[in-house]
């Protein structure tokens, strides 16, 4: 297949200044957004690959994590004949990806402990198995996967392990990044919504061989990530400081929460967590649910997900924000 070649891919070096663009019918009076974006995010995919040490070509941005998934999904899944393996309970969208491109989801349980069940999913794989989608660490329970199990299930399967790192900056394990060139099959997503506080601007990042990222380049929309997005993205990846301050107070309010959680009695378990909310059981999570909805507090009802009865999650907000919500458990 060739992908779409657009004006901008054809003249690349269109920021020169003294240039006339007559080639890609756009509006000529400049106000900013009247020149289509760089198709290829290249002044975004630079400043990454300095930051994680990998290749430009070994990225892809997509509109949020979710146009990322889904081209996975459209370029290595034949529909109606191939299949996944999702590990519930986890991020909704893999499913959901799966159920609109017609492949089969095939579901294996994490162990009570939500861990892998590393043989039961060696034994879901068939011929037809062309992804397994790890969450790490994993939504909504917030612990991460044992390095063992996703290294195993990395070296025993041929098809593409996608890891889903959009929590790792708030978790002490090291990203599998570092990995990329040990497991050609390794692919890595990201995002700019959770640690970075862009979720209004839509940027996914997705970490892989050059092979897998130029199959995906072949089939992304020619301009999906806009110019707007682009800007916005560069200014706060150059923010290194304010992004590791924020990360801080979040994890720092996160162990404090953690701490005043313990002697909330209708609570009867809190989970680990590596990521910026807390999973905790109680007695009745729908009534307790409607409470602190009464208080003016939205939180996550996950009593519908496999293994997570009675079950909500509690993202971390500010200090003031998490002072609320304490006083309203309390009461």
């Amino acid at each position: 297949m060739k992908p779409y070649s657009s004006a901008r891919d054809e003249f690349e070096d269109f920021d020169t200044a003294d240039m006339i663009f007559l080639d890609a019918n756009e509006n000529p009076f400049e106000n900013g957004v009247n020149r289509y974006p760089d198709p290829q995010q290249i002044n975004v995919k630079t400043v990454l690959a300095q930051q994680k040490n990998v290749n430009v070509n070994q990225i892809l941005l997509g509109n949020g994590s979710d146009e990322i998934l889904d081209l996975l999904f459209r370029a290595f899944c034949e529909p109606k004949v191939d299949n996944v393996i999702t590990l519930p309970p986890t991020y909704g969208m893999y499913g959901v990806l799966a159920n609109i491109n017609a492949v089969e989801n095939k579901e294996v349980l994490l162990s009570e402990d939500f861990q892998p069940q590393v043989e039961k999913i060696i034994s879901a794989i068939d011929k037809n198995t062309k992804i397994i989608f790890l969450c790490v660490p994993n939504n909504p329970t917030g612990n991460s996967f044992s390095d063992e199990s996703v290294a195993y299930l990395l070296q025993n399967f041929k098809g593409l392990v996608v890891i889903d790192e959009a929590y790792i900056d708030f978790s002490k394990k090291e990203s599998w990044i570092n990995e990329l060139d040990e497991y050609p099959n390794l692919v890595i997503t990201q995002t700019l919504s959770k640690a970075y506080g862009l979720a209004g601007i839509r940027l996914g990042i997705c970490y892989a061989s050059a092979e897998v990222i130029s199959v995906l380049n072949k089939i992304k929309p020619p301009y999906n990530v806009n110019q707007l997005t682009q800007i916005r993205a560069l200014e706060r990846l150059e923010d290194r400081e304010k992004i590791n301050s924020e990360i801080h107070s979040i994890i720092a309010q996160r162990e404090e929460l953690l701490k005043v959680l313990l002697n909330i009695k209708f609570i009867k378990k809190i989970y680990p967590t590596e990521a910026n909310f807390i999973l905790i059981k109680v007695d009745d999570a729908n009534k307790r649910y409607a409470e602190l909805i009464a208080k003016g507090i939205v939180i996550r009802n996950r009593s519908t997900q496999p293994l997570c009865e009675n079950c909500l999650r509690l993202t971390i907000g500010t200090e003031i924000e998490n002072t609320k919500l304490i006083e309203a458990l309390q009461n």
